[in-house]
């Protein structure tokens, strides 16, 4: 069972960088703007938000044989 933990751990620590890796797909002027802000730099906020809270649950994920004792 720790496999797969270790398995969703690295799924969730692999999903920002691709996120921002994809940078073609979020550097374009024809996608929205929120509060006069480009996509461009909303996206990224959005997603070193999002970061963070998937970086934490692959830490719970990794360290929890040792939180269970």
């Amino acid at each position: 069972m720790a496999n797969g933990r270790l398995v969703a751990a690295g799924v969730l620590i692999v999903i920002p960088l691709v996120v921002f890796l994809a940078i073609p797909f979020y550097n374009t002027t024809s996608l929205p703007s929120v509060g006069g802000l480009p996509f461009f730099y909303w996206w990224q906020t959005l997603w070193l938000g999002l970061s963070a809270l998937l970086f934490i649950a692959a830490a719970i994920l990794i360290d929890w044989d040792r939180t269970e004792a």
